[in-house]
């Protein structure tokens, strides 16, 4: 049996909503799950220990980022990711395809690989199925992901068709790269908006020997509709007895939707990123903690909320840290939202082995706004 591998316990009979285990050499974690993001292997202003009392389970650190600073060799050195930063339970680098692509005119694509220039100081580099796969292992995290080309929003058919082929093709190279068995490899799929391209990768890589499959190139400026339509029309040609992992799409109307249509795990930047600008994360919405409608407000920042900032702060509080340029209200915000989308997670997974799934997903969806 494979050191990472998906255990289906439930479906829901009335959705495709699925309740699962993700069993890692770090711990057994539980599906659907929010995946919190730590770029330079730390998720922003918060220790691990800050991040086991919301109950983190699996967070995700970025390849990319890691090989151009401090360098994967060194972090091999330090004894892996988890040591480096003490981070005891599961992990997960992304290939760093996302951000190579996201580069533009900094990168040029070939069969071999891609050439970019790094953003930190202009100087050239290359990564290629082979060295993303030596980064990851090189890190040391509990699940690696394929090399993969990203496909933008829109993109011609012929341009999407090549890229999704050269995407199998190297997914197949990671596959011949990887050498260590404590790490489980996830394929990523592709095809851009087109359901046949989707089907074609789902089916080329579905025959492979993952332990899990990405899905990547959604939520890149798309419409949510066309989104939730292609994410549909994938995830049926994809195996019930492997994760399924939305790649970079945290916001809790899209996570409801995708675990409608059996998507298990998921990560995303957005609750880190926007509790540093002020936002907070609610069950109807966005509440921005900065406005001056909060100066005399004593009441908790969200009344209905456990977490260490809702239990000890006032929203006055929360707004005077940001008027004063305070360090902690970036971390009280940050501590917030991502208790908020952990819970929002444990409260999926309540409601789908209760059997009620597609009333919470009602629920919720009536009183979200945008």
């Amino acid at each position: 049996m494979q050191s990472v591998y998906y255990e289906l316990i439930k479906e829901c009979p009335r959705s495709g909503a699925r309740l699962g285990k993700l069993h890692t050499p770090h711990g057994v974690f539980d599906t659907p799950m929010f995946m919190p993001v730590g770029t330079q292997a730390t998720v922003k202003t918060l220790s691990p220990e800050e991040l086991y009392a919301m109950n983190s389970q699996v967070i995700l650190s970025n390849t990319y980022h890691l090989f151009l600073r401090p360098g994967s060799e060194l972090v091999r050195r330090a004894g892996g990711l988890h040591k480096f930063m003490n981070y005891q339970r599961g992990m997960l680098t992304d290939s760093g395809g996302y951000q190579v692509f996201s580069l533009g005119a900094m990168r040029k694509i070939t069969e071999e690989g891609v050439t970019f220039r790094s953003h930190l100081d202009g100087s050239k580099k290359f990564l290629n199925p082979e060295i993303a796969t030596k980064v990851q292992e090189d890190l040391g995290a509990d699940i690696i992901m394929a090399f993969d080309e990203c496909i933008p929003y829109p993109a011609d058919r012929d341009y999407a068709k090549a890229s999704t082929e050269r995407t199998t093709r190297w997914a197949q190279r990671c596959l011949a790269a990887k050498t260590r068995e404590d790490q489980g490899l996830f394929g990523i799929v592709q095809g851009g908006m087109y359901p046949d391209l989707r089907k074609y990768s789902a089916d080329s890589l579905t025959s492979l020997d993952f332990a899990g499959f990405g899905i990547g190139g959604l939520s890149v400026g798309e419409p949510k509709p066309l989104m939730y339509d292609i994410l549909g029309q994938t995830t049926e040609h994809m195996p019930k007895d492997k994760a399924r992992y939305l790649m970079g799409v945290g916001t809790p109307d899209c996570m409801v939707e995708a675990v409608n249509l059996g998507v298990d795990m998921f990560d995303c930047v957005y609750p880190t990123r926007v509790a540093r600008n002020g936002t907070a994360m609610m069950s109807w919405g966005r509440l921005v903690a900065r406005n001056a409608a909060y100066a005399e407000d004593f009441s908790p920042l969200d009344p209905n909320c456990d977490c260490y900032t809702c239990r000890n702060f006032s929203r006055a509080y929360i707004r005077h840290l940001f008027k004063a340029q305070e360090i902690l209200a970036l971390r009280l915000l940050t501590i917030h939202n991502l208790h908020f989308l952990l819970k929002f997670a444990q409260n999926m997974r309540n409601a789908i082995r209760e059997d009620r799934f597609p009333e919470f997903r009602e629920q919720f969806l009536a009183q979200w706004q945008e």
